[in-house]
């Protein structure tokens, strides 16, 4: 459980950083750097998303959804967007949005588990 922790901490940890250089990115209007630092942002999410679900990462064409227990609401619409316009700050936002929500249902998740 501990190393799980771990995991989950350093993702958080690293989307953090990412986060701090987005807000600055998208305020120098750095819409090409910014693009790549949502990359990073969107593999992290992923990351985070099929940790909670115990999973194997996958890249996003292949995450079976549908199998997924602990998901943000209307993922797929929300990703997709995300993935199809990374430049963009609204996408950064919800970007954000989906990391907060999957905090809270890896901590459910988690609540879950002690209870079984």
């Amino acid at each position: 459980m501990a190393n799980q922790a771990e995991t989950v901490s350093t993702i958080l940890e690293e989307w953090e950083n990412v986060k701090i250089r987005l807000d600055q990115l998208f305020r120098e209007r750095d819409q090409k750097k910014a693009k790549e630092w949502m990359e990073k942002g969107i593999a992290l999410f992923i990351h985070l998303l099929n940790y909670t679900n115990e999973k194997a990462s996958t890249p996003y064409d292949s995450i079976p959804f549908h199998q997924l227990n602990f998901k943000p609401v209307n993922i797929e619409e929300r990703l997709g967007f995300i993935m199809a316009r990374p430049g963009l700050y609204h996408s950064y936002r919800q970007l954000s949005e989906l990391m907060v929500e999957q905090e809270k249902l890896y901590a459910k998740r988690n609540i879950i588990k002690k209870n079984v």
